[in-house]
């Protein structure tokens, strides 16, 4: 008994002594062990058993983005270190591995600081002017619900350390977690061919619900200066360009349990505010600050939003003064996923 009550206090003392450590455990714990049972579900005999693993496995993986969202924030251990490792595991999962976990915590930082979409590159002109037939291959796939954007831009993750000179360093690592990536999918595979397909129907799935609520977030300009130090051209932005330009989009105000599916990441304005405030504290800051409706977009319309503009939006940036009143017009920025650290 006294060895149970010792372990809880040494768990206990890990978190951050202001909040309750075990919404962050339970968070964690399903994140890891619904990834494990997942693909235990993908490797059965049993449409009911794979569909459960295909939406276990998207969920987990959700769950475990946004879990790396807070170890990159600082909000889950008292000790820095163990923020990093935490999201060194979950991005092995999501699959953001292929890049350093530091990378990917320096462009969210700057994202906050330089209150813009702060890139190593914007695709966007590259597309238009150089390379109009990938474009057009792009938009086909959007049109079709292929989230090609974001496909892309965790592929550039490998290509970039090969092409960019600042990038040299990571080489080594992108070629080694591609070999360990692809050994562990070609056992899957030896397994089981079904699973390997499931498995990548999941992470599709895990992509659009990741893109669906990043699109409408900001209205922020898109900076190529991630691989340059701060400059004037991020000073122009204060706090209250910051609120005028974000945006709450949560599942739903009157059933607050439904925004737990996605760790509260839809009380965007929130996390703005608060940015080192853990994740189930984010629906109270929201009411103290804003109260229920203020900033809050409709989800409904959002969802046909989404649908409607899939294919202008690969090439669409938002300007910071356009009027968003109706929503379902409101095109939003695709491929800015804090998960592809360029």
């Amino acid at each position: 008994m006294k060895w149970g009550i010792r372990a809880v206090g040494r768990l206990r003392a890990m978190f951050h002594p202001k909040e309750s450590p075990w919404p962050h455990v339970a968070a964690i714990s399903y994140a890891l062990a619904g990834y494990a049972l997942a693909i235990f579900l993908l490797l059965q005999q049993g449409w009911l058993k794979n569909v459960a693993g295909v939406l276990l496995l998207t969920h987990s993986l959700v769950i475990g983005a946004y879990l790396v969202h807070e170890c990159a924030h600082n909000t889950i251990f008292i000790n820095n270190r163990l923020n990093a490792a935490l999201g060194e595991i979950l991005n092995w999962l999501n699959g953001a591995c292929y890049g350093r976990y530091e990378d990917i915590r320096h462009k969210h930082f700057r994202h906050h600081v330089d209150r813009a979409d702060v890139v190593a590159l914007d695709f966007r002109p590259r597309l238009t002017q150089h390379h109009p037939h990938v474009l057009r291959v792009i938009q086909a796939l959007e049109w079709a619900y292929i989230p090609a954007v974001d496909i892309m831009m965790h592929s550039l993750v490998l290509v970039l350390p090969f092409v960019l000179p600042q990038r040299k360093n990571r080489r080594l690592r992108a070629l080694f977690v591609l070999t360990i990536r692809l050994t562990l999918f070609g056992v899957l595979a030896w397994l089981s061919l079904k699973a390997l397909f499931l498995y990548a129907l999941a992470y599709l799935l895990f992509m659009h619900i990741m893109r669906f609520m990043d699109v409408h977030q900001h209205t922020y300009i898109i900076l190529e200066t991630l691989e340059q130090p701060r400059g004037a051209e991020a000073k122009q932005f204060d706090r209250a360009f910051e609120y005028r330009n974000t945006f709450s989009n949560v599942v739903s105000i009157r059933h607050p349990w439904l925004n737990l599916l996605l760790l509260n990441f839809g009380f965007h304005n929130a996390h703005h505010a608060r940015p080192t405030a853990p994740w189930f504290t984010l629906p109270r800051i929201h009411r103290d600050l804003f109260g229920d409706a203020e900033y809050v977009l409709s989800f409904r319309a959002l969802l046909a939003s989404y649908h409607r503009h899939r294919v202008a939006r690969v090439l669409n940036a938002d300007d910071p003064e356009i009027d968003i009143s109706d929503t379902a017009n409101f095109i939003g920025v695709v491929g800015v996923s804090f998960l592809t650290a360029h």
